[in-house]
């Protein structure tokens, strides 16, 4: 008989800076022994960085460690913060059906309570999907459509305005160049201000 698959809860508190305009949410982290370190998208093949890297510094280099096959920790969440990014992922609780990081194989078993983290970023009306996975509990939960690529849609929180946006996945996985994926973004940051 197989044994049931077990439900992993979040490892990680969300990164909400004071000021933060923009609320990135993934998914849900990686198994922890794809790691290089405790924080969001920890996977050291995962292009987040890099694309942050070259958004904010035009060096796709200029948060990764390569000597220590890691990310620069503390250059990555002083950006954050000094630029009102919040992250966190759009589950709380999961089920790996295949025990890999794809969210093609993630269970959602409970959601972050979206409402309750923006209650905490009062200045916040931007909030990023960084995958398929992670749009379908805001559009499920706020009837909020999928935008296009690079592109956002409207929609109310709790009585607050909100732009969704969505952006290509960081995933080596998904078929877009770096140079690319950071185009979109550093649209989205230089449309919310941030850049």
């Amino acid at each position: 008989m197989d044994e049931p698959v077990k439900t992993e809860r979040h490892p990680l508190q969300p990164f909400l800076p004071a000021g933060a305009r923009l609320l990135m949410l993934g998914s849900f982290p990686p198994p922890r022994k794809r790691w290089c370190m405790d924080f969001f998208y920890p996977n050291r093949t995962n292009m987040m960085w890099e694309i942050f890297g070259l958004v904010f510094y035009g060096d796709p280099q200029r948060l990764v460690d390569a000597e220590r096959k890691t990310f620069r920790l503390p250059d990555i969440q002083s950006l954050l913060t000094e630029r009102g990014i919040a992250i966190y992922d759009t589950a709380t609780a999961v089920r790996r059906l295949s025990g890999n990081a794809s969210d093609k194989d993630l269970e959602i078993v409970e959601k972050t309570d979206i409402a309750a983290l923006l209650s905490q970023i009062p200045l916040c009306h931007d909030i990023v999907c960084t995958g398929q996975k992670s749009f379908s509990a805001l559009t499920d939960d706020y009837g909020v459509p999928v935008p296009e690529m690079g592109t956002y849609n409207e929609f109310v929180i709790d009585g607050r305005p909100m732009r969704l946006w969505r952006m290509p996945s960081s995933s080596r996985a998904y078929p877009m160049p770096l140079a690319e994926k950071a185009g979109h973004y550093r649209r989205m940051m230089q449309e919310i201000g941030l850049l």
